[in-house]
């Protein structure tokens, strides 16, 4: 080829249309300068939602506000709890210093002063017990959601500085040869880093990811997942129970509102945790609160409930009304009695004795102080267990002495004689019961004049120990001695009459237990001594009436209407606790479970320690008993079983010496295998120095009677002497066998 030829050019290819220019990689400082920022900017973000509370919706600064109310509630109820305690604690020192022999007495306007200062702190604390907690206003929300942003900026700020000063720390200590300290230091800045950098989940403030940062990783997908079926997305409070416009038009159906009339709400019902709703209210002028308890029955079949179901409380003022609502029969279950758990001793004066429980799920307690007590029902109505747990826990008090008269024949009594926490116990008798009575009216005698020695005039807590205790006569069946035509009805009334209007106040109290409630059995005289009533299933309206009182069922309060009717259910009625309610009593078994045996065993220990077991101190009462009928019946008699007896620890010498006789002649027959014997040859066999003179002066003395004709093997026709039966009944009488 010729050197001046001229070189063919190729033509250049031109960029295929479809294919994209090669993308520029940005450098490695470039990519960590760009991914440093986004999170920055997630950081900035996160902290600026937190500071601002971001994260707390209208339902929580709700929840959070009103849980800060009653929690200032309640403290406000300690603090004044505890000024209460402190006025009491005062005057309980001025009395005991005017009591104390050689104290300076304390004058009688400081105490009045003291007094009037209890009152009017008890006074201020059931107010405040009485207020509810009303729902938190716009104004508290929006003053908690605040006060939660500058506690976080003041968290953020003290943090800063502390993060600062702690830095400095660590490397000081790094330089000085602890490089450790510094790394650790590290790792925590690092995860804390990580964790507030983080992308937001959707639906929160986020920096929108620049071109360049898109190209350097693949998105991820934050969203939350679809909720479930079925599943709450967050903890929002349930719907109300109960809405205004249904309670105002349930008040309307039985003319508690009418006309123009409307309610004045004060507290929103909202369901509570327990799943019950309370509301509170001001009844139109006009009502009261007393008249709609008188309702109950009509008003809870107003909002679709059972009478068991709903509480109505006056919460202050006469028109003031806090309803209480659960969708559930609160009395449908049964509950042991607390003392199975906690089997300890126990003030029955100043706390009670816990029998059962109130709608609201509250421990019922009866005070033994100042008040007659009566529990009624039919058969199968719960009365006896019912009694058990007023009667057993009044065993864990050693200060009371119980006396108990059983209304049958059988066991149901004889554990409390078994464990000797009975002082006394006998089976029906008129005849003891009467005596019973008598004696403890020439107790109060006694204790009414040494009262009068020590100023008083009731018993109080601090002279029950000096006044020899709270005595505590049961009596079952009451109808068993009541019913017109029994023996010594009139005499046994009298006696009940008279020391239920006069001895509670010298701490003489009663409890009786009627099957049969009737003006014939519970007259009106003895009635209306009896202020703390617990009224049991029954048949008519009347009969609920001879124990709650005259007109209690137009009231409302009326035991022939349970339905269903359910053991240990009943009205109870005691002014002293403020209680006038339905309440069930525990459930309390002896004859499946031994749970009374269990309990008085417990007692028993306590009353030992204490020096009052059946036959550890002197008894005026069993006393009196033995010297009006020559029997004792302490712990249910000589066996413990309800039967009186002569008991071996009162017996004289001489008595002991005719026992010994008697013994000796029974066992003398044993010997010569026959049931008659003579004088004289019962003595030999005896021995021990006794002559048949002897031994026949012991054997008349000790009841066997004198000598009768029989007959022996050894004589012929038939000598003077004695069978065995007139030797055998000596024995069981003279020794209460």
């Amino acid at each position: 080829m010729a050197a001046d030829a001229p070189v063919e050019q190729q033509p250049s290819m031109p960029p295929m249309p479809d294919q994209p220019p090669a993308p520029i990689k940005p450098s490695r400082g470039k990519r960590a300068k760009a991914a440093f920022a986004v999170q920055c900017g997630h950081a900035a973000a996160r902290t600026k939602d937190w500071l601002a509370a971001g994260e707390l919706d209208q339902v929580d600064l709700i929840q959070a506000a009103t849980q800060k109310k009653q929690r200032k509630h309640s403290e406000e109820i300690a603090q004044q709890q505890r000024i209460v305690a402190e006025a009491h604690g005062r005057l309980a020192h001025a009395k005991m210093r005017t009591e104390t022999d050689g104290a300076q007495p304390v004058s009688a306007a400081t105490l009045a002063h003291l007094g009037g200062r209890v009152a009017a702190e008890e006074s201020k604390l059931a107010g405040m017990e009485a207020m509810p907690v009303m729902p938190p206003t716009d104004r508290e929300i929006n003053n908690f959601r605040h006060g939660k942003q500058a506690g976080r900026a003041a968290v953020l700020a003290a943090g800063g500085f502390g993060s600062l000063s702690v830095l400095g720390a660590a490397v000081e200590q790094a330089a000085t040869g602890q490089p450790v300290i510094l790394a650790a230091l590290g790792t925590a800045a690092g995860y804390g880093w990580y964790l507030v950098s983080r992308p937001f989940d959707a639906g929160q403030p986020a920096p929108a990811p620049t071109t360049e940062m898109q190209q350097l990783a693949t998105p991820i997908d934050m969203t939350k997942p679809e909720p479930q079926p079925g599943v709450r997305e967050f903890n929002a409070p349930p719907p109300p129970a109960l809405k205004v416009e249904q309670l105002e038009e349930a008040l309307r159906k039985i003319g508690m509102v009418k006309g123009d009339d409307q309610l004045q709400i004060l507290a929103v019902p909202q369901r509570e945790k327990d799943g019950n709703t309370t509301v509170v209210f001001d009844l139109p002028a006009g009502q009261k609160v007393a008249t709609l308890q008188a309702k109950l029955e009509e008003f809870a079949g107003a909002i679709g409930r059972d009478s068991t179901m709903v509480d109505v409380q006056k919460a202050g003022s006469a028109v003031r009304t806090s309803l209480w609502i659960t969708d559930e029969d609160p009395f449908e279950n049964t509950r042991p009695s607390p003392l199975i758990k906690t089997p300890g001793q126990i003030d029955a004066f100043k706390d009670g004795v816990p029998v059962g429980w109130g709608k609201r799920g509250n421990t019922v307690k009866l005070p033994i102080s100042t008040s007659n007590i009566v529990i009624g029902g039919g058969t199968r109505s719960g009365k006896g267990v019912g009694a058990s747990n007023l009667v057993v826990g009044t065993s864990f008090d050693p200060r009371i002495n119980l006396r108990i008269v059983a209304g049958k024949n059988n066991g149901e009594w004889d554990p409390y004689a078994r464990a000797g926490v009975a002082s006394t116990y006998c089976k029906p008798s008129p005849e003891r019961l009467l005596a019973l009575l008598r004696a403890e009216l020439a107790e109060k005698d006694r204790r009414e004049a040494e009262l009068g020695k020590l100023g008083k005039s009731k018993l109080v807590a601090p002279v029950i120990e000096q006044l020899g205790g709270i005595e505590v006569v049961a009596i079952d069946e009451l109808a068993t001695y009541t019913r017109p035509g029994k023996p010594l009805q009139e005499e046994i009334l009298e006696a009940l009459v008279l020391l239920a209007s006069v001895a509670a106040g010298a701490g003489i109290i009663l409890v009786v237990l009627t099957q049969y409630p009737g003006a014939d059995v519970f007259p009106t005289e003895l009635a209306v001594n009896f202020t703390t009533k617990w009224a049991m299933r029954v048949d008519t309206a009347q009969q609920s009436n001879a124990i709650l009182g005259a007109g209690s069922s137009g009231m409302g309060r009326d035991a022939s209407k349970f339905d269903p009717p359910r053991p240990g259910l009943g009205w109870l009625v005691n002014p002293f606790a403020g209680l006038t309610d339905k309440a069930r009593s525990f459930d309390l078994d002896e004859d499946e479970r031994g749970e009374i045996t269990m309990l008085l065993e417990k007692a028993a220990k306590i009353r030992e320690k204490a020096g009052r077991l059946a036959g550890q101190w002197d008894d005026p009462i069993e006393k009196h008993l033995l010297n009006a009928t020559g029997l004792s019946s302490v712990a249910g008699g000589p066996k413990r079983d309800g039967v009186p007896g002569r008991n071996v620890l009162n017996h004289t010498p001489e008595q002991r010496m005719q026992m010994e006789a008697l013994r000796g002649c029974l066992i003398a027959m044993n010997d010569l295998g026959r049931d008659m014997a003579q004088t004289d040859e019962m003595a030999k066999l005896i021995g021990g120095g006794l002559n048949e003179e002897r031994l026949g002066e012991l054997l008349r003395a000790g009841g066997a009677g004198g000598s009768v004709k029989i007959t022996v093997p050894h004589k012929e026709g038939r000598v003077n002497g004695y069978r065995r039966a007139q030797i055998a009944d000596a024995l069981n009488f003279l020794s209460g066998a």
